[in-house]
């Protein structure tokens, strides 16, 4: 079938309280050219749900140079535990070093995380849906005070589609929980981040994250130095309320 923007509209009204299994079905049903973006908890469930779904499932993750020891051995083990091929994408070289040389190592304490995050994510991130058809993600609502109040189970990602490809955007555990994804996690022996027996709940950059204290908001940890209703560094924006 042709998948156009109505198309997209009437899934995300069918499917809204559909089970994330579900969800990620339409998606693999309809796209061959779709891929899991890949860096947390939530993400991890839905490889581990897709994986049951189909065997050559194709899931990538954001190299930005600054993660955590353990996120890295967190890549592997779920490398290791699907037996699938992490696509891992990293940033332009260029970029970065001009901006290390002009500003050093960690000019987002001193203006905001959107620069680095621009160089680091979002333009790596562009570059990498520019060849997909479809993408699917580990965005909750309940993830962020503002900005993630508004999140469809499908859409169209006018955010990084081009004139020439329509880029449609899955977010099968939208309506889920922090519970529901450890409840998840427990039950089905999914590998997760070593971080989060430290105190982290939502894990980013080693700069950018840090774990938080009980009854905090989960993304309380991230970007700690900056306005509670503005984290985010780009990947998302098309949810972001105005």
């Amino acid at each position: 079938m042709s998948v156009t923007e109505e198309t997209v509209l009437e899934w995300a009204k069918d499917y809204a309280d559909k089970s994330p299994s579900e969800i990620l079905e339409l998606a693999l049903e309809n796209f061959d050219n779709l891929a899991i973006s890949f860096s947390g908890a939530e993400d991890v469930v839905l490889v581990d749900m897709a994986a049951k779904l189909k065997k050559d499932i194709r899931v990538f993750t954001l190299d930005t140079g600054r993660l955590h020891p353990e996120t890295y051995r967190f890549l592997d083990k779920v490398r290791d535990k699907y037996g699938i091929n992490v696509e891992v994408t990293f940033p332009e070289v260029e970029a970065v070093q001009k901006l290390v040389d002009e500003k050093g190592l960690f000019s987002f304490y001193k203006d905001d995380h959107k620069e680095c995050c621009t160089i680091r994510k979002v333009g790596p991130l562009r570059k990498k849906l520019s060849t997909l058809e479809a993408w699917v993600t580990g965005q909750r609502k309940d993830q962020s005070p503002d900005t993630r109040l508004e999140i469809p189970v499908a859409q169209v990602d006018h955010g990084f589609s081009t004139p020439d490809n329509m880029l449609v955007k899955f977010n099968p555990i939208a309506e889920w929980t922090s519970k529901d994804v450890w409840e998840y996690i427990r039950a089905n022996d999914v590998p997760y981040n070593e971080l989060h027996e430290k105190g982290f709940t939502s894990i980013g950059c080693e700069p950018c994250t840090r774990a938080i204290l009980p009854n905090q908001h989960e993304r309380e940890g991230r970007w700690w130095w900056e306005e509670a209703t503005q984290k985010e560094c780009g990947l998302h924006a098309i949810n972001v309320e105005k």
